[in-house]
C-alpha cells in the first residue's frame, strides 16, 4: 500500500495547483489522474484570465502557484482588458496554444519535488469512521493524512450533445461516479455546473478577410513576475457575430437544452 501525507484527486487547473503547493510545502503528494498524458488539458476555453479572472491567476502568481508562469508558455495572445479604465477593473487575458500548455503544465509537475504523478481512477475515498484516509483506486489503496478532491467536471459528470446524453468527464473520458456517491452518501450535497463547450473549427476553413482582426497588445504582458519576456510568435483573432437567423433558431430550441 503507497503512503502519502497528501493525495490530490484530479490534474486540471485546480489539482495542479493543489498538488504542486503541497509539495513546496515538503509534503508527500500524490496527484491521482486517470489519464497522466492530459494533465493541464485545457478543455472547455483555450484562455486565461479576463476581467475578474486575470486579477486571480496573479494572486495565484504571487503565491508561487504555476498557472501564471504555465500561461506565459502558452500564450500567443494577450490582451489587457478595460485598458482605457483605472487599475482595479484592468483584466489581463491570454489565449493560449492548448498543446503548450499541457506540455508546460506537464514539464512544471514534473520538476516538482516531492511530488507523484499516480495514473488511476478514484472510485472510492478511503474511511476510518468519520476521517478520511486514502482513497481507493482499481490497482488498490493509496493512504494519506489529507485527501483534496479536485474532480471538476468528472464528479458525476454527464455530456449533452443535441439530444444525446452520455456519462462522462469530458469528451472521451469516463466520470468519476464511485466518488461522487460516496460523497453524497457522506451527506455532501453534489451539485451540477452546466457549462457550453463550442466546436472547435478548422483554421484552413475559415473566411479570415470576412472577420474583424483583433490583435494583441503590441508588447505583451505576463501573468507572471517571474517572466522576462513572450517567446511565441504572436497570433491575431478572428471577431465574428451572430445574426438574427442564428438567434430564432436558439429562441425556437430553448426548450430542449438540458
Amino acid at each position: 500500500m503507497k503512503q502519502f501525507d497528501v493525495i490530490v484527486i484530479g490534474g486540471g487547473h485546480a489539482g495542479c495547483e493543489a498538488a504542486a503547493a503541497a509539495s513546496r510545502l515538503g509534503a508527500r503528494t500524490a496527484l491521482v489522474t486517470q489519464n497522466r498524458a492530459k494533465i493541464g488539458e485545457m478543455s472547455c476555453n483555450p484562455a486565461i484570465g479576463g476581467l475578474g479572472k486575470g486579477q486571480l491567476v496573479r494572486e495565484i502568481d504571487a503565491l508561487d502557484g504555476l498557472m501564471g508562469r504555465v500561461a506565459d508558455a502558452a500564450g500567443i495572445q494577450f490582451r489587457v482588458l478595460n485598458r482605457s479604465k483605472g487599475p482595479a477593473v484592468r483584466g489581463p487575458r491570454a489565449q493560449a496554444d492548448r498543446k503548450l500548455y499541457r506540455a508546460a503544465m506537464q514539464a512544471a509537475l514534473d520538476a516538482t519535488a516531492n511530488l507523484a504523478i499516480v495514473e488511476a481512477s478514484v472510485e472510492d475515498l478511503l474511511m476510518e469512521g468519520d476521517s478520511v484516509r486514502g482513497v481507493v483506486t482499481a490497482e488498490g489503496e493509496i493512504r494519506a493524512a489529507s485527501v483534496v478532491v479536485a474532480t471538476g467536471t468528472f464528479l458525476g459528470g454527464v455530456i449533452h450533445i443535441g439530444d444525446e446524453r452520455t456519462p462522462a468527464g469530458r469528451m472521451g473520458d469516463a466520470p468519476s461516479n464511485g466518488l461522487s456517491r460516496r460523497l453524497r452518501a457522506a451527506g455532501f450535497a453534489v451539485a451540477r455546473l452546466k457549462t457550453g463547450t463550442p466546436p472547435r473549427l478548422d483554421g484552413r476553413t475559415i473566411r479570415w478577410e470576412a472577420l474583424e482582426v483583433q490583435w494583441g497588445d503590441p508588447t505583451p504582458e505576463p501573468f507572471s513576475y517571474l517572466t522576462t519576456a513572450i517567446a511565441n510568435r504572436q497570433i491575431a483573432c478572428g471577431v465574428t457575430r451572430t445574426t438574427p437567423a442564428a438567434h430564432r433558431i436558439i429562441l425556437d430550441d430553448l426548450h430542449r437544452s438540458p
